[in-house]
């Protein structure tokens, strides 16, 4: 089966970088990336653009401009593409401008927006102009949702039931809930089931090495939630598999997806949603 890991980063981050060496125990690295990718039949990542500056705030940083890329990738690879991320701290005419010669990019599939991260709802007026440009080249807008990575960001941001105004607000414009909102899936599951136009990934609900991910799959109650959000939004069609790369190890990480997902929705969560959501990935896949 091929997979699509619509859910990465390759960008030097210090927390990912801890994370890959003392607790994901992996090779952050282009090349301990497409080690894995190659091991498991991930023909194609997709990375979430982002930076902190050296000396800076460590992320999230409010200084880096947008658009964010991924600072690893020296040079293309045509299995890695990204979405460039935004910062709404550094959202002039001049950064629009800069975001969209990127989105005129091929490698360059959607944008990411880090709610929580900044202090910022998704319906705040300073993304508008970033709708506008996800309208105008018909790129998915994902969303950073649930739980952040730093205990400087703010949860109530990165809520879940933030992203149904949004949704229905911009109809015309495709949105991407990351890691299902976790812990409150059931919100992001009946956001997902209510609006055409919103899906969720299924990244980084575990953090570590593949004893980590077995010991959470064994642990009574802990992903009760999950099961229930899923059986909630019963719309397997709209979810995407995604890892949040470095922050465990894909072999794991995909049996413990599929522990949860009926085996007749593997082709979709693992591949086809993918297609649908970042349309500019089909002429990609098909140079591979």
């Amino acid at each position: 089966m091929k997979i699509i890991d619509a859910h990465i980063h390759l960008s030097h981050i210090e927390s990912f970088q801890y994370t890959a060496k003392k607790l994901s125990h992996l090779d952050y690295s282009l090349r301990g990336l497409t080690k894995e990718m190659e091991e498991n039949n991930v023909v194609l990542s997709i990375g979430m653009g982002l930076r902190e500056l050296e000396g800076g705030e460590g992320f999230p940083d409010s200084k880096p401009p947008t658009p964010m890329a991924l600072d690893m990738l020296k040079t293309p690879d045509k299995r890695v593409v990204h979405c460039a991320g935004v910062n709404p701290y550094r959202l002039g005419k001049m950064e629009l401008y800069q975001l969209e010669k990127q989105l005129l990019q091929p490698e360059v599939v959607g944008i990411k927006i880090y709610l929580g991260y900044y202090p910022f709802y998704a319906y705040d007026s300073v993304y508008d102009p970033v709708y506008k440009l996800a309208k105008d080249y018909q790129v998915p807008v994902v969303f950073h949702t649930g739980d952040t990575y730093s205990e400087r960001g703010l949860l109530k941001y990165a809520h879940p039931l933030t992203l149904d105004e949004v949704a229905v607000r911009h109809r015309d414009v495709t949105f991407v809930m990351a890691h299902f909102g976790d812990p409150w899936m059931l919100d992001a599951a009946e956001v997902v089931y209510k609006n055409r136009n919103m899906f969720a990934d299924l990244s980084g609900l575990i953090v570590g090495d593949n004893k980590e991910v077995t010991r959470i799959m064994n642990t009574p109650h802990f992903f009760d939630h999950f099961k229930h959000a899923l059986a909630f939004c019963d719309h397997y069609d709209k979810l995407l598999f995604g890892t949040d790369w470095p922050l465990v190890r894909m072999e794991p990480y995909i049996k413990f997806v599929k522990h949860y997902i009926p085996s007749a929705a593997w082709d979709d969560v693992f591949y086809k949603t993918a297609l649908r959501v970042f349309p500019k990935i089909k002429s990609r896949i098909q140079e591979l």
